[in-house]
């Protein structure tokens, strides 16, 4: 009789502890915290924010194999038109140590507002994406994302070879060429190790300072199509995938430039 008492003793223990976990898991992912009491308010105040995938959508992978190079992929669901458009998005990581990720600026020239890019996650955390449309109006879309450490991992072995090649940008457009007065994938790769200061460099073991891009702006032809304002939420190496609305064959410009002032540049002929 004892061992069948004990085996239901344990069984209901196992069960109590599945359940436990279980119920903090949710409250984790339920914690609005710094969102409520620190980040709407620093940022958006008392404006009304809807939260819904009407406008957009952010997916991203529920745990993240590499925190540091945390894929998100942000998808409108609106179309970029002069009436009513997308103009700004930003992204939030509630929980790392500077919860401001980026704000991209966006124009009815970009022909869809979607967005994707690698994020540095530095322990469980909501991500946010708002977008405030051009007639004014907020819209919230949020993913939970299990990682820990994106923000302090190592910096790697090879930096004097990443910093031999910091500024160095090309575009990648997708293979059939450009589509005239359609929407374009482009994607803009930047080599820069966008440090975030809380890195170990693993020859001297000593913390970098900060050094990571904070602006980036792309035109064609003269015309804005992206502008981001960025922190060190993003990844090393950033590549940013987006879309602009060419009207004729051109030059795709970037501009970029890093928290300790230097500046670089880029024009690719596209055809």
């Amino acid at each position: 009789m004892k061992p069948l008492k004990n085996t239901l003793i344990n069984l209901f223990g196992l069960a109590v502890m599945t359940l436990w976990l279980a119920g903090g898991t949710c409250l984790a992912e339920e914690d609005e915290t710094a969102w409520t009491h620190t980040i709407k308010p620093q940022f958006f105040g008392e404006r009304a924010i809807e939260e819904s995938d009407a406008v957009i959508e952010l997916t991203a992978p529920y745990r993240a194999e590499d925190p540091a190079l945390t894929p998100i992929q942000i998808t409108a669901k609106i179309p970029q038109t002069p009436e009513r458009y997308i103009k700004t998005i930003s992204l939030f990581i509630d929980n790392n140590p500077v919860p401001f990720s980026a704000r991209f600026d966006l124009t009815p020239a970009s022909g869809k507002a979607d967005l994707a890019m690698r994020v540095r996650v530095n322990s469980y955390t909501h991500i946010r994406a708002i977008a405030e449309t051009s007639d004014a109006r907020l819209y919230m879309a949020k993913a939970y994302v299990k990682a820990s450490g994106g923000c302090s991992a190592p910096i790697g072995t090879d930096i004097e070879a990443a910093m031999a090649r910091m500024g160095k940008m090309k575009f990648k457009l997708e293979a059939n060429g450009l589509n005239l007065s359609q929407p374009n994938q482009v994607q803009l790769l930047i080599s820069h190790p966008n440090i975030t200061g809380l890195q170990m460099d693993q020859i001297s073991r000593i913390i970098k300072p900060a050094h990571f891009v904070d602006t980036v702006k792309v035109s064609f032809n003269g015309t804005p199509i992206l502008t981001a304002q960025t922190d060190i939420a993003i990844s090393a190496d950033p590549n940013f995938r987006f879309f602009f609305k060419p009207e004729q064959p051109g030059e795709l410009t970037a501009e970029i430039r890093d928290n300790l002032e230097n500046h670089y540049r880029f024009t690719q002929t596209v055809n």
